[in-house]
């Protein structure tokens, strides 16, 4: 049975960090208010981002791994940008004040016969920005980094060049010593060996 000790030790401390990290950023929320537009969608900002934090730690030492980072297009299609119409229409719907487009959500929403329900889960604007930051960092794949092509790196070396140049040369250096190794025939020899006679 294989021991995953250090492995899990540093997933614990790697996701109370990112923990520690979200609770800084929503107490910063907290600090900057939600009383006017501009301060509404800062707060909403920073609790989305303390979101993404937490569901990005469980990427930590994806690079170390030889992974890499890419967007789910299929998860992001089908996840991620259902939930940043819904998230953004109920975020417009209830902030406070005359922000932009609140009237024009708000008539939109009265058309249709979804105000009552934009409303309600209007009261929970935080955890709608704390979750649109999760399903954000859950669009996020580790996937295996690309290796380097082999027919680019052959174009460049050569097909087996660096591989066949030593039996080449070996080749070469025994034809040579083969030449110098065999006596030259005489004038009288090639003569003889051109007109067929055998030599004595």
């Amino acid at each position: 049975m294989r021991h995953y000790g250090m492995y899990d030790a540093s997933r614990g401390l790697t996701l109370a960090l990112a923990a520690a990290l979200a609770g800084l950023g929503l107490w910063g929320a907290a600090k900057v208010g939600t009383q006017t537009p501009g301060r509404f969608w800062i707060a909403m900002a920073i609790v989305g981002a303390a979101g993404l934090v937490i569901t990005l730690a469980n990427h930590v030492g994806t690079w170390t791994k030889g992974l890499r980072l890419r967007v789910s297009p299929s998860t992001f299609a089908l996840a991620f940008l259902p939930v940043l119409v819904c998230v953004g229409w109920i975020l417009l719907a209830s902030q406070p004040g005359n922000g932009w487009e609140e009237g024009r959500i708000h008539s939109w929403s009265n058309t249709i016969g979804i105000l009552g329900v934009v409303h309600s889960i209007g009261l929970w604007s935080g955890v709608l920005a704390f979750g649109f930051g999760v399903v954000l960092g859950l669009s996020l794949d580790g996937v295996p980094a690309p290796a380097m092509d082999t027919e680019a790196v052959q174009a460049y070396t050569g097909p087996g060049r660096a591989a066949d140049e030593p039996v080449a040369a070996e080749r070469r250096w025994s034809a040579r010593r083969r030449r110098s190794a065999t006596p030259a025939a005489t004038p009288w020899e090639e003569t003889q060996t051109r007109s067929g006679t055998p030599t004595r």
